[in-house]
């Protein structure tokens, strides 16, 4: 059974893929990994696919990261780490071709890992952002470097040491540039979907070159900083049953902002 849902018009040139578990809140499991790594590399050979918009299912969340219920052994040094997560992210397969993100309800986590490789991120109002590593005796290490990429340094780092007490509003992303936009409720992915229009209307290479030089402004110092994470999170995690202990045992009780 598969975890996504892609639609292309091959009239607009848009494809919309959808992360299709709502019943899971749209978590990644390694089926999902395994899934969008093959489908960033079919879009790279697909000239009939010239933006992608990105959304998932439902309408409680955009994705909450990582399946808690995936199981990923982890060799016992702290200068390796196993993350699936890394190879999930379109520009990680070197796809150059625009993403649009879609946020609908919540969004955290691992879905940075998304989100964090999306060109620009539309959301609507109902939308929320949190990362809940902190809470849970887990460093965040990935979600904060992508999103200080995309937002200020002070915004990420409230975001990433607050955990699961604060989410941010669709309406304070907007206001730090984490998104470029806020629809009525229901109605992002239609305007990302008009945008990617616009955008596949007009000459692919020029369009592709535009993203490529974009992130090449970024990319030496995020390189550099995704390279610590490894060691970072296998020092400062918490053992994995008393990751768990906490997830299961904490109050669910939050501010948004």
């Amino acid at each position: 059974m598969t975890s996504l849902r892609t639609t292309t018009d091959k009239d607009t040139g848009v494809a919309v893929v959808t992360l299709d578990r709502p019943a899971r809140l749209n978590a990644i499991d390694l089926a999902m990994v395994a899934e969008l790594s093959a489908l960033w590399a079919e879009f790279r050979f697909d000239d009939s696919v010239r933006v992608v918009v990105l959304t998932g299912a439902g309408d409680r969340a955009f994705s909450t990261g990582l399946d808690r219920d995936a199981e990923i052994p982890q060799p016992g040094s702290p200068y390796m780490l196993d993350d699936p997560l890394v190879a999930i992210g379109p520009k990680a397969a070197g796809l150059w071709k625009p993403v649009i993100a879609a946020v609908n309800g919540m969004a955290c986590g691992g879905a940075f890992y998304l989100l964090g490789e999306a060109d620009f991120v539309i959301a609507d109002e109902t939308a929320t952002f949190f990362d809940p590593h902190t809470t849970y005796g887990m460093v965040s290490a990935y979600e904060s470097v992508l999103l200080a990429q995309r937002a200020p340094f002070g915004e990420v780092a409230r975001m990433a040491l607050m955990g699961t007490a604060e989410r941010m509003s669709a309406r304070r992303a907007y206001e730090v540039g984490l998104v470029s936009e806020v629809t009525a409720r229901g109605e992002s992915v239609g305007a990302a979907v008009r945008c990617a229009e616009t955008i596949a209307s007009y000459p692919p290479a020029a369009v592709q070159g535009t993203v490529r030089a974009l992130w090449s402004a970024q990319e030496a110092t995020r390189t550099a900083a995704l390279s610590q994470a490894p060691h970072l999170i296998t020092l400062g995690n918490q053992p994995p049953d008393t990751q768990t202990h906490l997830f299961t045992t904490r109050p669910p009780n939050f501010r948004t902002r």
